[in-house]
């Protein structure tokens, strides 16, 4: 065999365990099938959803709800602590997602109820806490809840299935594009609306005014009007003048601008959120008469 032969021979061969091709006796080439390769282990471990690194890191804002929950009556420091810390976490959840490349609708749907459900908490709270006021918290909460929950069935009914509450076209409404779409403006607004609703429960500790008669000597004849310790009239007379209420007032006044936009984006997020239910409303009736007539 000449050595040229030789070398033909050995290029086949180094050609056939690139491309799975097979040299003959005859200096001919055929193709082999394939050999099939175990999946790696990695492709055959199945994800859990569940344990995803945002996904746990909104488990953590529910736990440091519930204890700030605990605290919450008479303890504000501790309460304001760990409410914040789970309404700082609701930035970094996000994050985690984009980073990890953990992004899930399971996700998104936690973090949403988890806002929701923290907001609502306080705001029952400061109802307690300001009872001339609890109407307005009150319309605070329902406005919360309907305005995100009419939001995200408008974005899974009109918008399909696979997509984003936070994906708002420019046309659709500028300022809810301008809130979903900047991560700046987003914070800002959630954090300053946080921290107004804060800056009331901390002034609810800090007033000595809020019902003037608990601070009054009480009738030794009347009946024991605070037998109970966790009566409503007890537990304002043990928060009353419990801290110094400078920076409850600073906290309160410098978030109340946004705290007030805040609200108003609730309002045209409901708005806008109805207007496209009503279209896609309207189209289906109008394609169930076209139906008929054809």
């Amino acid at each position: 065999m000449s050595a040229r032969t030789r070398k033909q021979k050995a290029a086949l061969a180094a050609q056939a365990e690139d491309s799975d091709v097979t040299a003959t006796s005859n200096g001919t080439t055929r193709k082999s099938p394939r050999k099939s390769r175990s999946p790696s282990p990695d492709v055959e471990a199945r994800e859990n959803v569940f344990l995803f690194i945002p996904n746990l890191i909104g488990y953590a804002r529910v736990f440091l709800t519930i204890a700030s929950l605990y605290y919450m009556p008479l303890h504000p420091r501790t309460c304001s602590l760990l409410y914040s810390v789970s309404c700082l976490l609701d930035a970094l959840d996000g994050y985690a997602a984009r980073y990890c490349n953990q992004s899930t609708t399971f996700g998104a749907v936690l973090d949403m109820v988890t806002d929701r459900c923290t907001t609502a908490c306080l705001l029952v709270f400061l109802s307690s806490a300001w009872p001339r006021w609890s109407i307005i918290f009150q319309s605070l909460i329902s406005l919360d809840l309907a305005s995100h929950y009419m939001h995200m069935y408008a974005t899974l009914s009109m918008g399909g299935s696979g997509q984003s509450h936070k994906n708002v076209e420019a046309t659709r409404s500028w300022i809810l594009y301008q809130y979903y779409h900047s991560k700046t403006v987003l914070f800002i607004c959630c954090a300053l609306n946080e921290l107004f609703f804060i800056g009331l429960y901390l002034l609810s500790f800090s007033s000595p005014i809020l019902s003037p008669s608990l601070l009054q000597a009480q009738d030794p004849s009347a009946p024991p009007a605070l037998a109970s310790p966790w009566s409503a009239g007890a537990l304002e007379l043990a928060r009353a003048n419990k801290i110094d209420s400078f920076w409850p007032w600073v906290i309160t006044g410098v978030s109340a601008p946004v705290m007030a936009l805040k609200q108003f984006i609730n309002v045209v997020q409901l708005v806008k959120a109805s207007k496209w239910l009503a279209e896609g409303d309207l189209a289906r009736r109008k394609a169930a008469r076209n139906g008929k007539t054809l």
